[in-house]
């Protein structure tokens, strides 16, 4: 093909079309930056005017789904003590697991729109504390049940109840009531207005599962179901032949794989082991792009590592230590040197700044080794403070910690790294010791996260942070439906988690996931890693 256009010198031919679709193919689709396509077609003498008619074709990936086929995907987060039961989950390979077998009653799209899943359609009454949820009619469980409103019920009653240990639960602490209004309809009362209840409901760990279910059979009405299970080792999925979904759920069978360690992750993909891996490590982006034969999918997000202090116990029931360590790091340099580029700038509280109640107002958190060491010598610890990590915690974890270690050497606090195995991290290390890394996955408002993490009973609360006031606000917050009003709250909650929390919020990380060249289909989402973890479902294999 070449073609030109009268007063321009440029021509596109074939090999030109070919090398920029190969960019966009090796970087993924919808992660190639204006600057990498100017740049690249500058270099093969295509003009920025030409290039806009060409970027339908070089990023546009939207062919015909294929079925069957068997993918493989190799995850990080995977344990021994891994369970079935979506009130378990922690983690990623569970989670994404989870999203396999299991529908919620709505999702939340890679634009953060609350889209129709088990439930076609809602409403809510004036003051937004009555909910109807509409089920869809064609809807069955892997074990050939038919979906109706009681086996809704019975979920939300199984993470709410008085006993549950569900991770959801305070979610759901604002539901007064849950009840079925015949099979299709599913009326949720709160006791007071909430305009986020979909977003809420829309939380991985609020699987639906048949009614009497003790949920550790994995039975749901998902695109896969379950044929064999060895807690942090691997699963396998076959396709589900009565999914409710068409435009999902393509490959015959699904392999999900333990490989906790990064670089063993990417060597699985590179040899072609596995087509999926979630968590890429920012040192392997460069190579992932180089390569032919691979795809990075880069999902700026509001997923953030943190550095968890225990507020409960010493040293850091001392504002004064805690205050020190935000002072200590380099954020700028962590984000440079650990995430190479590939994260903001954060502010020790878990709000990114596209959200729209962030507030904007409070000060950016510096480096300040003068700060850090007043604060330091008025708490004045009687120990080495020590910082718990693994390289599971998230990407470039343990760097990340060494730099930290770093900064906080030039304000004369020493910062002992503790490098902890991957396996049993989250079960013997989170909210274990008094100082750890963490990490959060984004959520779609700032209620949500604020109800699982900071909350002082909240299932999450890592730091054991506890303040009646702030409890009492996020309430107020949920159930004020003036907006103006609904924002200052939420800023005033994190004032409060700025000056006096216990979760040092270093950067938000772009999410970083990567495959094979054959797999098509995925779209990077915000919301979460792995398509907002339902990569398995979503994409299929072009061989």
């Amino acid at each position: 093909m070449a073609r030109g256009r009268k007063g321009d010198t440029e021509i596109c031919n074939d090999a030109a079309v070919g090398e920029l679709r190969d960019l966009g193919r090796r970087l993924g689709v919808g992660t190639v930056t204006r600057r990498q396509l100017l740049g690249r077609a500058a270099a093969l003498g295509i003009s920025a005017t030409a290039l806009s008619s060409l970027l339908p074709r070089v990023t546009l990936a939207q062919e015909t789904p294929k079925r069957g086929g068997h993918l493989k995907v190799g995850l990080d987060g995977a344990g021994t003590s891994d369970s079935l039961d979506p009130a378990s989950y922690t983690v990623f390979f569970m989670e994404i697991l989870g999203q396999q077998l299991y529908s919620q009653l709505v999702e939340v799209d890679e634009k953060g729109q609350v889209q129709p899943a088990l439930a076609e359609s809602w409403e809510a009454k004036p003051g937004a504390t009555e909910w109807r949820f509409k089920l869809r009619g064609d809807v069955v469980f892997h074990n050939g049940k038919k979906l109706t409103a009681a086996d809704v019920v019975y979920t939300l009653n199984y993470h709410r109840g008085k006993d549950s240990k569900s991770a959801a639960r305070s979610l759901l602490e604002p539901v007064a009531d849950v009840k079925a209004d015949g099979d299709s309809d599913v009326v949720i009362t709160l006791n007071g207005g909430n305009a986020d209840l979909p977003y809420l409901l829309a939380d991985y760990h609020l699987c639906i599962g048949p009614e009497g279910t003790n949920f550790r059979d994995g039975i749901g009405t998902g695109a896969y179901a379950l044929e064999t299970f060895n807690p942090g080792v691997r699963a396998m999925t076959k396709k589900n032949p009565n999914f409710w979904r068409t435009d999902r759920g393509f490959v015959d069978s699904v392999e999900t794989i333990a490989i906790n360690d990064p670089t063993a992750r990417l060597s699985a993909l590179l040899s072609g082991a596995v087509h999926l891996i979630n968590r890429a490590d920012p040192k392997s982006a460069k190579l992932i792009a180089d390569s032919p034969h691979v795809q990075l999918y880069n999902a700026p997000s509001g997923g953030h590592p943190t550095f968890a202090m225990r507020c409960d116990t010493g040293p850091f029931q001392d504002n004064n230590l805690r205050l020190a360590m935000k002072y200590a790091i380099d954020r700028e340099d962590i984000i440079r040197r650990a995430m190479l580029g590939f994260a903001t700038v954060g502010n020790d509280t878990p709000v990114p700044s596209f959200d729209p109640v962030f507030a904007a107002d409070i000060p950016q958190r510096p480096y300040d080794p003068d700060k850090a060491k007043f604060y330091f010598q008025k708490a004045n610890p009687s120990a080495p403070i020590t910082l718990d990590v693994c390289d599971g915690a998230f990407a470039g974890a343990v760097e990340a910690a060494q730099l930290f270690q770093a900064s906080a050497a030039k304000a004369g606090i020493t910062v002992q790294v503790s490098r902890d195995p991957n396996d049993g991290y989250w079960e013997n290390v989170w909210r274990k010791v008094p100082f750890c890394a963490s990490f959060w996955s984004p959520r779609p408002t700032a209620d949500m996260i604020f109800s699982i993490a900071y909350r002082s009973d909240a299932p999450w609360n890592e730091t054991y942070w506890k303040r009646p006031d702030f409890d009492k606000l996020l309430i107020e917050a949920r159930a004020e439906l003036d907006q103006a009003k609904r924002k200052q709250m939420y800023h005033d909650l994190q004032l409060m988690v700025y000056e006096d929390g216990g979760e040092l919020v270093p950067m938000f990380v772009n999410l970083l996931d990567a495959g094979r060249s054959e797999v098509k289909g995925f779209v990077p989402s915000p919301r979460d890693q792995m398509s907002g973890l339902r990569a398995p479902e979503r994409v299929w294999l072009e061989s």
